[in-house]
């Protein structure tokens, strides 16, 4: 079978198009959802961009994971939107393709983010004497560098790979959105090399970071055990509740698509799926700024200058 020219080629974006109620739904939750990603996220980037006090490491890789959010949500969520209202779901070869690309980058670059973050609580909380020393403005950019080249290079890689595939009919993508394996599975050709690369790509951005995660924090574990006073104890284990956090959700989904059984394709599988591309970079900004004093200074600071102070009453009286 030739090759289709692909610049013809339009894919099907099935999602749930046998319940149109249900799509109505997720238009309405999503909407809420991205609005609340782009406000939440773009104010912690502001907000570390403007105060002194948030010129730190951590909230430098904060202010990286939120852009990323954003990134990687606007790949997605505006078509999405208009897929739920339309009945015509299709997206051209082209778009499937930057879609799939821009959003595999983004997942990936927030993998090696994530134990780059842990590092600097591990670096903060076992040497913090030379935690400045350490954790310096250069190599926070080298680190904050290496991740985003990273995904770059992996998805650059994947996407080459998968648009040298041939197709020749089939054109139904049974999701919401140009996942790469569902794309992959629509070639009429050999995909046994696609599904290798995929999967050391799974180990190597998946567990190879969560594995350095975990060891950063038998060793934050260890270190805070030894403090003497329950108060030092409580403050350091503040400073990493929020990354524990963050790694929790975005971690749990995954293991939990991947350890499902591969059934796949049903309407839950694709809410999950939705659930891990929408609802985690939500979550994100809240669970930093929930209980983080330093924003919350940071967020007062900034709406006294947003919003006029009141008149002197009676001016110089």
């Amino acid at each position: 079978m030739e090759r289709t020219n692909w610049t013809e080629i339009e894919f099907i974006l099935q999602g749930l198009s046998g319940y149109p109620r249900a799509e109505k739904l997720l238009f309405v939750m999503c909407l809420l959802m991205y609005l609340v990603i782009l406000l939440g996220n773009s104010t912690l980037i502001i907000l570390t961009l403007l105060d002194s006090r948030l010129h730190t490491p951590m909230y430098f890789f904060l202010g990286n994971l939120s852009f990323l959010d954003i990134c990687y949500t606007s790949s997605f969520i505006p078509s999405l939107l208009i897929h739920f209202l339309s009945e015509k779901k299709t997206i051209s070869f082209t778009r499937c393709v930057v879609q799939m690309s821009v959003s595999y980058t983004m997942a990936c670059t927030e993998c090696v983010l994530l134990a780059v973050m842990a590092y600097d609580r591990y670096v903060a909380i076992c040497n913090p004497l030379r935690y400045p020393v350490i954790m310096s403005k250069t190599l926070c950019v080298q680190l904050a560098a290496v991740s985003w080249g990273l995904g770059f290079l992996n998805s650059l890689t994947q996407t080459i790979l998968a648009i040298r595939l041939t197709f020749c009919g089939k054109n139904v993508i049974n999701h919401f959105v140009c996942e790469l394996l569902a794309f992959v599975k629509l070639a009429c050709t050999d995909i046994s090399l696609n599904e290798i690369t995929i999967m050391l790509a799974d180990v190597i951005y998946l567990f190879f970071p969560l594995l350095l995660i975990c060891i950063s924090y038998i060793f934050i574990l260890s270190t805070v055990l030894r403090i003497n006073s329950a108060e030092g104890r409580k403050k350091a284990f503040s400073t990493c509740s929020a990354h524990i956090t963050v790694v929790t959700v975005f971690y749990g989904t995954i293991l939990f698509m991947y350890m499902n059984p591969k059934s796949k394709d049903s309407a839950s599988d694709k809410l999950i799926a939705l659930f891990y591309g929408v609802v985690t970079p939500m979550l994100n900004p809240i669970i930093y700024s929930l209980r983080n004093t330093e924003v919350h200074g940071a967020m007062r600071k900034l709406m006294a200058r947003l919003v006029p102070e009141k008149r002197v009453k009676n001016l110089h009286l």
